[in-house]
């Protein structure tokens, strides 16, 4: 049986959903993976959808939207996309903290620069 890894962030609208996606894109047939925050936002951030399409072809609207940890199953694995904005407490102490910096409202080369590293870490999982 697949390990459920989940990625949280507090309002799961940008890193923890590009996570998700990447996942599910690059390492499916290994993991089942999920993202969650301790709030949710009316959307995904626009930006990371923009971007998540024209490099992946991941439309994420599609499959994901913004829910809290309660709504998804129990992980195994639990990764905070990083504390810049609050740190989110989902019951249970975090397997891993990525610290990945909130690229919301920034240039999309900031946006690039964590796609990329939740790229890599991913594959390294």
């Amino acid at each position: 049986m697949k390990q459920k890894v989940a990625f949280i962030c507090v309002h799961n609208s940008c890193r923890s959903q590009i996570a998700e996606a990447l996942g599910k894109h690059l390492r499916a047939d290994d993991f089942d993976f999920y993202s969650a925050g301790t709030e949710t936002k009316p959307q995904i951030n626009q930006d990371a959808v923009r971007l998540m399409k024209q490099l992946y072809g991941i439309d994420m609207e599609l499959t994901q939207y913004s829910k809290t940890a309660d709504q998804i199953p129990t992980p195994d694995i639990a990764i905070s996309m990083g504390c810049d904005v609050g740190c989110p407490y989902i019951g249970r102490a975090f397997d891993a903290d990525w610290g990945l910096p909130d690229p919301t409202g920034q240039s999309d080369e900031a946006f690039l620069r964590v796609i990329r590293a939740i790229e890599e870490r991913i594959k390294a999982l």
